[in-house]
């Protein structure tokens, strides 16, 4: 009889052992986690501070024969440029006038390029298309007080600008208007973690990972306008609106012991 159960006693403490190693695991609480992670994005808004302006001048060569025009006539392009330059710098002593300082005004390099010009059609058929060439000179002007933006738009009109490709609205400092907006962000984060460890009884540690998942998002604002018809003498308003700047952001917080 003992020696039977001297046999049995091995697998009886085996099993026994097992049972309880099976108990142990099932009522091992779960891990909790160790951090808390949030996203949040934010946005603000701001009035614009300045203003720049793009406009262009630009003369043409008589149109001829396209066939005739291997070789642009130097005469016809001397003339032109000569025009060009003129208009050019009695549109900036215009602006100077009307209270730019000169650093504020940019006169790009000179462009010559083909303008090809549909020619009028003889008996219902089609003539070939003419071609002249054209010199350009692009300007750029920069408006720290918007207050001044319609009487500089008067001065480049009465100059006779050929084209206006409308009134861009920035900031003069965006890093500032930058760092708001990513401060906003993070006050988001914090007070989403906040609620998170609260709702859930437990308590923030220290931030452990930061990142910008969207840097701050800055676009000028674009009042787009025509030179032509602006001669009208109806009081014009000029309203910049705001600027959107957005951001977003990642942070991952501890959890105290």
């Amino acid at each position: 009889m003992f020696a039977s159960m001297g046999k049995t006693l091995p697998l009886v403490l085996l099993l026994s052992t097992c049972l309880a190693g099976t108990a142990s695991a099932q009522i091992a609480p779960q891990e909790l986690p160790q951090r808390i992670q949030v996203q949040a994005q934010a946005e603000i808004s701001v009035a614009p501070d300045m203003a720049t302006l793009q406009a262009r001048l630009w003369e043409r060569t008589p149109a001829i024969a396209q066939a005739a025009a291997s070789r642009t006539n130097p005469e016809a392009l001397a003339q032109a440029r000569e025009r060009l330059e003129k208009r050019t710098g009695e549109l900036i002593r215009a602006l100077e006038r009307a209270g730019l300082d000169s650093s504020a005004i940019s006169a790009g390099s000179l462009l010559i390029r083909p303008d090809y010009v549909q020619a009028p059609s003889r008996q219902g058929e089609s003539e070939a298309p003419l071609v002249r060439t054209q010199l350009e000179r692009p300007i750029s002007v920069r408006i720290d007080t918007l207050d001044r933006v319609p009487t500089i738009l008067d001065a480049l009109t009465q100059a006779g600008v050929d084209s206006l490709d409308g009134i861009n609205y920035e900031l003069k400092d965006r890093d500032a208007a930058s760092d708001q907006a990513l401060t906003k962000a993070l006050q988001k984060a914090r007070g989403k973690a906040q609620l998170i460890a609260d709702t859930l009884g437990i308590e923030l540690g220290r931030v452990q990972n930061v990142q910008e998942n969207t840097p701050p998002t800055f676009a000028p604002r674009m009042a787009a306008m025509r030179a032509d018809g602006m001669e009208s003498k109806v009081q014009a308003e000029y309203r910049p609106g705001e600027i959107t700047i957005e951001t977003a952001v990642s942070v991952d917080w501890g959890i105290a012991e």
